[in-house]
């Protein structure tokens, strides 16, 4: 009896487990990348977030697990200063998905250059990419700022996997909520996430 109720259990647990996926979080230096994450943590953790001037910049990585759209959510923060960016292809072919942070108050080269170089690593390949137009706060109501259209044209340059771009705000949570149910559906949906459940099934 006890075999049997171990097994009906372990089925259970099965049949119910949440996948779990693993998400890179990337963008250039003053982006305000931690500020939505510590955003996402008040919204999926209930946690209190850090105030603005607790923040300090991501130096090396900072990770963040949610639980979020029936799925646990493992966030990898990297710092996004140019010295520091050599580190982020580290965690590229382990990675489901990328949520690229860009400060969508400041026209910034160095950020459309950056996220160009990202979508094209072969690491990459098929990857779902959300790209947050943070500080939505500043663009006033309805407006969009133009780095979101620059963004949108590098994306559909791109014959990589989903991508989506969805202006933001660390403060006001704008945009985080509609932002991770499109990311958890495009990760559920890709083939990336199949190749790379299977791979790790096949090393464990």
């Amino acid at each position: 009896r006890d075999m049997a109720f171990g097994l009906v259990q372990g089925l259970w647990e099965y049949a119910f487990r949440k996948v779990e996926f693993r998400v890179l979080m990337v963008g250039v230096e003053q982006c305000g990348k931690t500020s939505l994450l510590e955003r996402c943590k008040a919204i999926y953790a209930d946690l209190v977030p850090l105030r603005a001037e607790q923040i300090v910049p991501t130096v090396g990585l900072n990770i963040a697990r949610l639980e979020a759209c029936g799925a646990k959510l493992v966030i990898w923060d990297l710092g996004g200063r140019d010295g520091l960016r050599s580190i982020w292809e580290k965690y590229y072919a382990e990675a489901h998905a990328v949520v690229f942070v860009v400060d969508g108050s400041a026209e910034s080269a160095d950020a459309r250059d950056t996220l160009r170089r990202v979508l094209s690593h072969p690491e990459l390949e098929g990857a779902p990419f959300l790209v947050l137009a943070n500080k939505s706060d500043l663009a006033g109501a309805g407006g969009t700022f133009p780095i979101q259209e620059q963004c949108e044209r590098v994306l559909a340059q791109s014959s990589g996997g989903a991508a989506k771009v969805l202006a933001a705000c660390g403060l006001t949570g704008e945009g985080l909520r509609e932002g991770v149910t499109w990311l958890v559906e495009a990760m559920t949906r890709s083939e990336r996430t199949e190749r790379l459940n299977h791979t790790s099934t096949s090393t464990s």
